[in-house]
């Protein structure tokens, strides 16, 4: 729609920068040129920008500052800790879902290729909620397992009872790994009260910036460094850091922290009327996940009747100045599907379409959606 500004409803894929945050970052720039690790005076400086953010994030997540290590974001956490629980601690049982983010998936299955590790996983029903007794029936009188199982779907927006299954590993003796990309910001987290071993987080899916993240292990194991070099992160985490990224994502997570009631309540005030609007105007639409239930209040994962209207459609919404996408887009730029509703509903014919939503957004932009949805399906919007 030229002339008009676009609609950016893809916040589960990533999220803008906050401009505060971006001052931040900014400042550090210009007044912190220093590498962390050099003893002079800039260095120092450097050095104390890192360690008031791990203090920072520590504070909000309720956990000690020695058990956050700062990373690139959360595929690089979640590599960190899958691969180094299997070459340190030995590990060689995985449990998982099968709507996990590539990033887990993936590299359970490259550790299935290289070392012969047994992956299993937990049913699922079709909202993507888990079965617990399975998960249970998978631990009871086994090796000891890890198992990785996110706490938030990023697709569908399925959220995971962590209380609930921290406990059942804790039963068993298993490790439990949460890759909790989608919640941190937007969920409180207190890690002193929840019985998780590891946790992945990542500044851009809370208006932090791209390429910072961290992940959280708890101080009962020891793993060696994913990435071999200097010293640097406690020797954890070897590569000049990313201090100007680092001090970005405290700034966000803070913001995030301090503001997150009223951001809840605005997001799924928007979440909600999009959805009412659009099952007034297109009964046929059915809702993934359990959005108004167990279900993450960023995202509307919306399937559309299978015709020839809904082919083109993330394309044409697109075209229409409004970005949404079909799935994760961690995978690929091109529409190509989503495994997780492969997994769900398999050889489903309907279009997918995920809504996700930051405080951002407003009414005026649902109205426009739904009135470009209204010249595809031919209804009053």
């Amino acid at each position: 729609m030229t002339g008009m500004p676009r609609i950016y409803l893809d916040n589960a894929a990533t999220t803008p920068v906050d401009s505060d945050v971006l001052e931040r970052m900014v400042q550090i720039w210009r007044d912190v040129p220093g590498n962390a690790s050099s003893i002079h005076e800039e260095g120092r400086k450097a050095r104390t920008v890192i360690e008031q953010a791990r203090k920072a994030v520590a504070r909000v997540l309720n956990a000690s500052i020695g058990e956050i290590f700062f990373t690139s974001g959360g595929t690089e956490s979640n590599n960190m800790v899958l691969k180094r629980v299997a070459y340190d601690l030995g590990i060689r049982r995985f449990i998982t879902t099968r709507t996990e983010h590539h990033a887990v998936l993936h590299t359970l299955e490259a550790l299935r290729r290289d070392l012969g590790v047994e992956l299993l996983f937990v049913e699922q029903s079709a909202d993507g909620k888990l079965v617990p007794d399975h998960l249970e029936s998978l631990l009871c009188n086994q090796p000891p397992s890890l198992v990785s199982i996110m706490h938030a779907n990023n697709e569908i927006g399925t959220l995971y009872p962590l209380e609930v299954l921290s406990a059942i590993c804790r039963r068993h003796g298993a490790l439990f790994h949460c890759d909790t990309v989608q919640t941190i910001g937007y969920y409180p987290l207190d890690l002193q009260m929840l019985a998780v071993d590891f946790i992945s987080g990542s500044a851009h899916k809370f208006h932090g910036p791209k390429g910072s993240g961290f992940v959280y292990i708890n101080q009962a194991h020891s793993l060696k460094p994913l990435l071999d070099g200097g010293s640097q992160e406690r020797t954890m985490r070897g590569g000049t850091e990313n201090v100007a990224g680092i001090a970005g994502l405290a700034a966000a997570l803070e913001a995030a922290q301090s503001s997150r009631e009223d951001r809840e309540a605005r997001i799924r005030g928007l979440r909600n009327y999009l959805a009412q609007r659009l099952q007034e105007s297109l009964p046929e639409v059915q809702f993934n996940g359990d959005p108004f239930g167990e279900g993450h209040y960023k995202i509307l994962s919306t399937s559309f009747p299978a015709d020839s209207r809904s082919d083109l459609l993330l394309l044409n919404l697109d075209i229409e100045g409004i970005a949404v996408s079909g799935g994760s887009a961690c995978s690929s730029g091109a529409d190509a599907g989503s495994h997780v509703m492969d997994a769900l509903f398999p050889n489903s014919p309907l279009k997918t379409i995920r809504f996700s939503f930051s405080h951002l957004n407003t009414e005026e932009e649902i109205d426009r959606v739904m009135a470009v949805l209204g010249k595809i399906y031919g209804f009053r919007g």
